[in-house]
């Protein structure tokens, strides 16, 4: 059964969990969908992202068989997998094997954006990179002038991102600016911390423990083309600084 909520309906939810940035990283996703289900959320957000990395359809498996309601957001690596032209590297075509017809049909479904009207935070805006683009990067230190500049004819308060990887609850140029973190590979935060978050009545930032070293057999295992490199960053995760001064040189990011 699709238990995927239209975006174009009003929703109105007590409490949402956010999940965002898993890049097919089973071991933390399971993880996390284990805590997640103790906090029965009245709906579930997938934040973009989530099956480039090496288990594509066992991550698609876990989210279909989710009980709560479900938005999909697209990310820009769900959009490239569905784009015409590959990637500089060789992961792109090996991404497209591992994705069957019906899941690359799956992924066409997904949303570029919604907006819910979730208790205690009033309505909330999701998109993956920012309101302009799923390639813009949102950090805690994004100036002012550039939040202004990406909600422009956004009305909501509160601004969901993901992307940079990063956890992180910011007030900013009169907004709420908020990224729960990635699932399959957060940044800032010690080796085999899967990041996600609840939000209603408030915003709550969650971290759960993974075993790396489960994820690193399955990457291997995978033969992602990719994987020894995606290791190295799930043992060694760049720090918030790295990340902020790299993301706010460039400001958009594939």
């Amino acid at each position: 059964m699709d238990n995927r909520v239209a975006p174009e309906v009003n929703v109105k939810a007590e409490t949402v969990a956010v999940v965002s940035d898993v890049h097919a990283n089973t071991v933390a996703l399971e993880a996390v969908l284990a805590e997640l289900f103790q906090r029965e959320p009245d709906l579930i957000v997938f934040g973009g992202d989530l099956t480039w990395g090496p288990e594509p359809e066992e991550t698609l498996a876990l989210v279909a068989a989710l009980k709560p309601p479900t938005i999909f957001v697209r990310g820009n690596a769900d959009r490239m997998l569905l784009e015409e032209g590959d990637e500089p590297t060789d992961r792109k075509p090996w991404l497209l094997e591992r994705h069957s017809p019906e899941s690359l049909a799956r992924l066409a479904t997904f949303v570029a954006q919604t907006s819910l009207e979730i208790a205690g935070l009033g309505p909330v805006r999701f998109c993956h990179g920012s309101p302009r683009s799923d390639e813009e990067v949102v950090t805690p230190e994004t100036p002012e002038q550039r939040v202004r500049a990406f909600m422009v004819g956004i009305t909501e308060a509160v601004l969901v991102t993901a992307h940079t990887h990063l956890q992180f609850d910011r007030r900013v140029a009169g907004i709420r600016s908020v990224n729960l973190g990635s699932v399959g590979m957060a940044y800032g935060v010690e080796p085999g911390t899967a990041c996600w978050g609840i939000l209603g009545p408030d915003v709550e930032l969650r971290q759960t423990p993974f075993s790396v070293e489960k994820a690193a057999a399955r990457y291997r295992a995978s033969g992602d083309p990719a994987a020894e490199r995606m290791i190295g960053v799930l043992e060694s995760p760049p720090s918030v600084a790295e990340v902020v001064e790299h993301a706010e040189q460039r400001v958009f990011a594939g």
